[in-house]
């Protein structure tokens, strides 16, 4: 049996040393804001906004969730952005996804100030990102990174299969593999022999939301997994990766209490990065 990664007591001492941040804020009279929008009914979306709301409550970050019916219009929406843009007080706004069909993604992510896109979408971040000048980056990836740190895991040289493409987690945790001199290979739906190419890899990171996917036959010995997965099934929740291949990593992140604490955690770390900055311009 492989080591765990222990992504919930990663994520404890990361928000130990956010507490201590907000705290050296608050005495120089910033008080970090992060302002969330909702639309629609997404029952998903609420019990993680719900999950960011407790979370910045217990670090003394102070949040807004702005909800808003499933019918409401992109003009009306933008202007809400508009507002907090400009709003000195928001140092961070995150739009929750998905949104309904008639709102264009693109558009309601390109409004966003570059500045305080928390979860680091918006195509300007994205670019740093690309040019290995991270600003701010998205929110699940940025917590691997940290718990690879955290266990002195060294991706130098390593060869990396992320299987997943999304602009969420795969796209951006491939250029962050890549920026860190991994050899990364990409993989998704489209992939021919999948296997032969997770046979491979000395690095696997799984985010394709389906439950149980990666088995034991797809993987060598000693691999290092990296479960981005929740699946919600009717006797539990599961991981991308099927429990079968623990015993043949080195590591492994389990589910639940790997990636996911870290994705809350890492977001409430750049709304205090983006309040520290703010601190800086006064300065």
């Amino acid at each position: 049996m492989g080591r765990k990664l222990d992504g919930s007591k990663v994520a404890s001492k990361i928000q130990d040393e956010i507490l201590c941040e907000v705290n050296k804020l608050k005495k120089q009279g910033i008080m970090p804001f992060l302002a969330v929008i909702l639309v629609g009914n997404d029952s998903a979306s609420k019990i993680y906004i719900s999950r960011k709301e407790k979370l910045a409550q217990k670090l003394g970050i102070a949040t807004k969730t702005y909800v808003y019916d499933e019918n409401i219009s992109e003009k009306e929406l933008l202007e809400k952005i508009s507002e907090l843009n400009n709003d000195e007080k928001v140092h961070a706004i995150l739009v929750q996804f998905p949104l309904p069909k008639h709102l264009n993604k693109r558009i309601i992510l390109e409004s966003i100030n570059p500045l305080k896109d928390v979860d680091g979408f918006h195509p300007l971040n994205v670019g740093y990102l690309v040019e290995n000048k991270p600003n701010l980056i998205p929110c699940t990836p940025y917590g691997i990174m940290k718990i690879f740190e955290e266990y002195k895991i060294n991706v130098e040289g390593k060869n990396c299969v992320v299987i997943g493409r999304s602009s969420i987690v795969g796209k951006p945790m491939s250029l962050l593999m890549l920026n860190h001199n991994a050899t990364v290979t990409i993989c998704h739906s489209k992939t021919k022999n999948l296997s032969n190419i997770t046979k491979q890899a000395d690095i696997i990171i799984v985010a394709v939301g389906r439950a149980n996917f990666l088995t034991a036959e797809m993987i060598n010995d000693n691999v290092i997994l990296i479960d981005v997965g929740m699946n919600r099934l009717e006797n539990g929740l599961y991981g991308d990766i099927d429990a079968s291949c623990y015993g043949k990593a080195s590591y492994y992140t389990p589910v639940p209490g790997g990636v996911g604490p870290m994705t809350i955690t890492m977001l409430m770390k750049q709304t205090v990065e983006i309040a520290k900055k703010e601190v800086k311009k006064c300065q």
